[in-house]
């Protein structure tokens, strides 16, 4: 990670108010119109064995309310029988029952280790969903029908190991061949993590080629990345070619002989087999090879030259040749065969006491192994300027380090909150940025056709921030702010879910149970404020109001469009109308 451009987000000066006062408090009633469900919410809640941190963050604080991106007042949820359920709202006054759009052919409640079934909308036609059982669907919508979430057509499912749940999926055409890219997240146990909670977030990042006209669909690609913390984000490219991950451990992407780049495989063989072995002392190099069996010394040729060696077997090209580092004494140089298994060569240094940085200049063929007298040697004499001690005398004048007064900017990347870019080729990061104190707050589909936008805590603002891939380095657009929101959420104790309209009028939050809080932009007032602290008029002003809904039951999900809020309990669905349309 630490080779990729280090970057940092454009803050956009005239999207920040620094004269905003505060939000007033509107006692102005919100309508709020609920139906009931006929059968219940499929909360799936956390088993005993699924104690950590990450396992409450992705499993225990779902949002089991899904929203359409191309159609926001369109909602869907899971319930108990397995069906994905459907509301559309067109009128308030007259919401109807909710419709089942698909049901998941297999029993669920028959599966111990279940999570929480996902629904992500991968384009206007496409749905990717998971049961929670390990599977994965691909559902293909007919907009001819006619409910107003159209026909849903079961178009590929197949079981893909540990459950999972879905956190985001593109669709894009390459070479003519349409392809869905999923990214799923699971909690795996990890035996190697001894000191830490004994689990790590894995992320699976996977390609899957589709043609519904013949009806072919096949995995085309599975790619890894593991990390120590689950993601606040996780969103793939629209055209599938980077995945950006904002997380406060960093991911890093398993390699095996699927995934893993040509080049990448030929420097791990090369690390793990080297053609030779090399040592030096003051007055020589040595160097030792391994021979294939059946080599005898009249097969081995070693040319010495006084700046150069060239070692070939049974009259073939030779294998290593090169210039050295530096002038050798060509008639002292010798080799010898050991056990006729290997051969050991012995330059003689022109320049006595000249350590070499390298045996043949550019090479990268060999390995070099210190002697253990020279590395003892030299750790006695550095040995001054070590020490055991973390801080050995913190109340001298000036004590090496004390970490309680380090500043932000000298923590590790891996200590703090980072969002990185990977490229989807090479598997390598092409950009990370240090948030640092920008904590984050949430994420939205603003707008379907590109990734999701999130927000940060920046000073005591919320600021909106739009990924763009197509405008050269400057990859996250500043889009909106939200005034002293950072500051106002922070006194939120009980808050559980965080959001926003697509065209940013108004944030919302609500808090586990009943209570939900709507933060709206500045707008114009008829009447003429007035500021006496400071003596001027006030145009706009930013109002903040409290809905109280009509019910104790936890809230499971929670969604907005531009002019509703979408509520979810165990039993109900709520919806509070916010703005009129146009």
């Amino acid at each position: 990670m630490m080779e990729a451009a280090n970057c940092s987000l454009r803050v956009n000066r005239l999207l920040l108010d620094p004269k905003f006062e505060s939000y007033k408090l509107s006692l102005d009633p919100l309508p709020c119109y609920g139906v009931e469900l006929d059968t219940a919410v499929a909360e799936v809640k956390l088993r005993d064995d699924q104690y950590t941190l990450d396992h409450m963050r992705a499993y225990g604080m779902y949002n089991y309310l899904h929203c359409n991106p191309w159609s926001p007042d369109s909602v869907f949820y899971v319930d108990q029988l397995g069906r994905v359920m459907n509301i559309n709202v067109t009128l308030d006054t007259a919401l109807g029952k909710p419709i089942e759009v698909f049901r998941f052919p297999s029993d669920l409640s028959s599966c111990d280790r279940r999570l929480c079934s996902s629904i992500h909308f991968t384009s206007q036609d496409w749905v990717t969903l998971s049961d929670g059982t390990g599977t994965l669907y691909l559902i293909h919508i007919l907009r001819n029908d006619q409910s107003a979430a159209g026909k849903w057509e079961l178009k590929f499912n197949q079981e893909l190991g540990d459950p999972f749940i879905v956190l985001h999926s593109v669709l894009y055409t390459r070479s003519e061949v349409q392809i869905i890219d999923a990214l799923i997240l699971s909690i795996e146990k990890d035996e190697l993590d001894v000191e830490g909670s004994g689990f790590h977030v894995s992320l699976e990042w996977i390609s899957i080629t589709c043609s519904p006209n013949d009806d072919k669909y096949e995995i085309l690609k599975r790619r890894n990345l593991h990390g120590k913390s689950v993601p606040h984000y996780a969103a793939i490219e629209p055209d599938g070619n980077s995945l950006t991950i904002i997380s406060y451990k960093p991911f890093r992407f398993i390699a095996d002989e699927t995934n893993q780049p040509e080049e990448e495989r030929m420097e791990e063989e090369e690390k793990k087999d080297p053609l030779y072995i090399w040592q030096q002392t003051a007055e020589d190099v040595s160097l030792t090879f391994p021979i294939p069996d059946g080599i005898t010394k009249e097969d081995i040729k070693i040319h010495f030259a006084p700046d150069r060696i060239a070692i070939s077997l049974k009259e073939q090209e030779p294998f290593l040749k090169g210039q050295l580092y530096s002038a050798i004494d060509r008639e002292s140089s010798t080799w010898i065969l050991k056990d006729e298994r290997s051969v050991e060569v012995t330059l003689a240094k022109r320049e006595v006491g000249n350590m070499w940085a390298e045996a043949i200049a550019g090479d990268t063929q060999g390995e070099f192994v210190a002697d253990p007298a020279q590395s003892a040697a030299i750790a006695e004499r550095l040995m001054h300027l070590t020490s055991e001690d973390l801080n050995p005398n913190p109340d001298c004048e000036k004590p090496p380090c004390n970490a309680q007064e380090l500043e932000e900017c000298d923590m590790s990347l891996e200590d703090s909150t980072t969002l990185c870019r990977f490229d989807g080729n090479t598997t390598k990061a092409t950009h990370v940025v240090n948030l640092g104190g920008n904590q984050f707050l949430f994420s939205l589909e603003a707008a379907p056709e590109l990734m999701p936008c999130f927000s940060l805590r920046h000073d005591v603002d919320a600021l909106m921030w739009q990924p763009v891939s197509s405008q050269g380095d400057n990859l996250w657009d500043h889009a909106a702010t939200f005034n002293a929101l950072g500051y106002v959420q922070a006194s939120k104790q009980d808050k559980k879910f965080f959001t926003c309209a697509p065209n940013f009028s108004y944030a919302a939050l609500c808090e586990c149970v009943r209570r939900i809080f709507i933060y709206r932009q500045p707008t114009p007032v008829s009447t003429v404020l007035y500021n006496r602290k400071e003596g001027r008029h006030v145009g706009q002003v930013a109002k903040q109001q409290v809905a109280s809904l009509e019910s104790s039951d936890p809230i499971l999900g929670f969604q907005a469009s531009n002019e509703r809020l979408f509520v979810l309990t165990t039993k109900k669905l709520f919806v509070i109308r916010v703005n009129t349309a146009g």
